[in-house]
């Protein structure tokens, strides 16, 4: 995609991260989150080798991260991701280009499966990991609530050829 820069995030970023993040909120289809946290907080949560920003003309336009799935020993190596596009950029392949470029990182990395939990109404998101290599493993019924509602969440994972 010409014009995208795809680099590491740098906390200075996160003022459009944060405000890209409280976009993906507001669909109402993008996480259980339902408002963005402060930076100490995401920073503290976020693998610091696995967070990768697109930026056009200076501004940041999107963002991924990936994180170890648990601390325990037997999931090394498998990372949940996080995959966001501020709004006038969607459907451009800025999402595209993130998640291939997250997928590249966390192989070289060492990480061997990446997961992503997804709505299941959050068909651009389901199409973008199909897209890039991923395949639904399962759903899980009921799995949380969202303002009083009981959500679904899809499983995909991508594994290292």
């Amino acid at each position: 995609m010409q014009g995208v820069a795809i680099r590491a995030m740098r906390s200075s970023d996160w003022p459009e991260v944060r405000t890209i993040y409280g976009e993906g909120i507001a669909t109402g289809h993008a996480t259980f989150e339902t408002c963005p946290p402060e930076w100490d907080d995401w920073d503290a949560a976020h693998s610091i080798g696995l967070r990768l920003v697109a930026v056009v003309e200076g501004r940041v336009v999107g963002w991924a991260a990936a994180d170890p799935v648990s601390e325990r020993c037997c999931y090394g190596g498998v990372v949940e991701t996080s995959v966001y596009v501020g709004e006038a950029q969607r459907g451009m392949g800025v999402g595209s280009l993130l998640l291939r470029c997250l997928a590249v990182a966390s192989e070289a990395d060492g990480n061997w499966t990446m997961q992503a939990g997804i709505f299941p109404e959050n068909l651009a998101s389901i199409s973008l990991h199909e897209a890039c290599g991923f395949r639904l493993v399962g759903r899980r019924e009921r799995l949380g609530q969202l303002h009083g509602t009981w959500r679904d969440v899809l499983l995909f994972e991508r594994r290292t050829p």
